[in-house]
């Protein structure tokens, strides 16, 4: 609820972009993210600018080629997105702060219930080898000549 004291708990005008991590947010991440590899170079990319370049992408939508100048460099962004992907580190940050907001809110960490619409049961019913087998079956090439080609002359 919007009160006067989550009203300054909940600003982000003193942040850059809307996007980027408060500093209670950042004390919950950092710990998660993976130390630099062993024997290579040292780390240079700021890890912070790092994730608030990543959610500056996915909260606005845009292209890797429209990051903003003050933000790490597109490739940099898009390397470790795709590193952090692969070694399954974006799937345990969200994870960790998924079980955190539902601590918070009082629940169990792990949901206990679902919901399944009347579409998802009939979707399930109509499952098996006959949807399976249309589903598998080629695209039959219509015998009809196109329109276009009788329309334009041959000596051209």
């Amino acid at each position: 609820m919007w009160t006067v004291e989550n009203r300054g708990r909940y600003a982000r005008d003193c942040l850059h972009y809307p996007s980027d991590l408060t500093d209670a947010e950042w004390d919950l991440v950092a710990p998660l993210i993976p130390p630099a590899k062993r024997g290579g170079r040292p780390r240079r990319v700021n890890m912070r600018e790092f994730i608030n370049g990543l959610l500056y992408i996915l909260t606005t939508g845009c292209q890797w080629r429209q990051v903003p100048r003050d933000l790490p460099p597109r490739g940099t962004l898009y390397d470790y997105f795709k590193r952090f992907e692969w070694d399954g580190t974006l799937r345990r940050i969200h994870h960790e702060l998924y079980v955190c907001c539902r601590e918070q809110a009082g629940r169990e960490a792990s949901p206990t219930a679902a919901v399944i619409d009347s579409q998802s049961v009939k979707g399930a019913e109509k499952g098996g080898r006959g949807s399976a087998r249309l589903a598998s079956m080629q695209v039959r090439k219509s015998r009809g000549v196109n329109g276009i080609s009788w329309s334009t002359p041959r000596g051209c």
